[in-house]
């Protein structure tokens, strides 16, 4: 099996995404994977600093190994918004296949010391795993601050939504070594009642052509489709999508609770959530690589 850095190059190569869905729980695992199997495409399951704590580091990676060894499948897993050093080194010691520093909230200089920390630590990981190229960790970190949270919000938080600047991507990347940028180009976490912005594709162009290496778009819950395919076609090979799953979850299971109150066998109850989150995973994948 190809590894994810060659599913993404792949990605690049034939214009479409490969689609990130973040999980809590083994329902959310169970419906991303069905969809993803049922399209026969690779997907990347993301767990940020909480879903990881609760879900367990070494647990996650070996559902995921376990996944993509036994069925063949090119299913991976990422350490979404880390924070810190510590907790990406942790996440790369369990075995994840990319982590995501995300330093947006810090200095510019700050924010290219700890990704450069975290892009050495891996290359040394990898470097010292035997046999040679066992392991191969992605890397990626953010540069412009599109909030934080994937929840419902009124309005844009004060302060997200500041667009990368074209010279700063290409400082930034020169100075980490970085795998893969996540630049701020329109898109705010979470699901914004007053409507998101639109996707500047033309800066996601301009930084793709400058720094070369695979773009991916946070806060993809809520956007337009014109506004996935435009990215897409301008440099996007990775779109990260939670609130949505979340909400379907949430919206299923209050209504399979509802309509069968003496049913105590949690996954009777808990079926259509899956369905709910399988529903919407298959759309978007379907859009993001361009299925029918």
């Amino acid at each position: 099996m190809k590894s994810l850095r060659e599913y993404i190059k792949e990605a690049g190569e034939k214009g479409v995404a490969i689609g990130h869905f973040n999980i809590s729980n083994l329902e959310a695992l169970h419906g991303i994977y069905q969809a993803a199997k049922k399209l026969n495409v690779p997907v990347i399951i993301g767990l940020s600093e909480g879903e990881e704590d609760f879900v367990g580091r070494e647990e996650a990676v070996g559902m995921i190994r376990e996944i993509r060894e036994k069925e063949n499948f090119p299913i991976f897993l990422n350490a979404d918004h880390h924070y810190s050093f510590e907790r990406v080194k942790a996440s790369i010691d369990s075995g994840f296949d990319t982590v995501i520093f995300d330093g947006a909230n810090l200095s510019f200089e700050e924010n290219v010391k700890v990704t450069k920390q975290c892009v050495d630590y891996a290359h040394e990981v990898m470097k010292n795993n035997s046999p040679a190229g066992e392991r191969d960790i992605l890397v990626e970190a953010e540069l412009g601050y599109i909030g934080s949270g994937s929840n419902i919000k009124d309005t844009i938080p004060e302060g997200a939504g500041i667009l990368t600047k074209v010279a700063d991507a290409k400082n930034f990347v020169e100075q980490t070594g970085v795998d893969m940028l996540a630049p701020s180009v329109g898109s705010i976490h979470g699901l914004i009642k007053s409507g998101k912005p639109h996707i500047d594709s033309a800066l996601v162009a301009e930084i793709k052509n400058t720094v070369g290496i695979p773009l991916v778009l946070h806060g993809g819950s809520g956007l337009r489709d014109e506004d996935f395919t435009n990215a897409i076609s301008a440099g996007i090979s990775i779109i990260h999508i939670n609130t949505e799953i979340r909400l379907a979850y949430d919206e299923a299971l209050k209504k399979s609770l509802a309509d069968n109150p003496n049913e105590t066998t949690p996954y009777k109850i808990l079926e259509p959530a899956v369905e709910a989150i399988e529903k919407i995973v298959e759309s978007r994948l379907k859009l993001f690589n361009n299925l029918k």
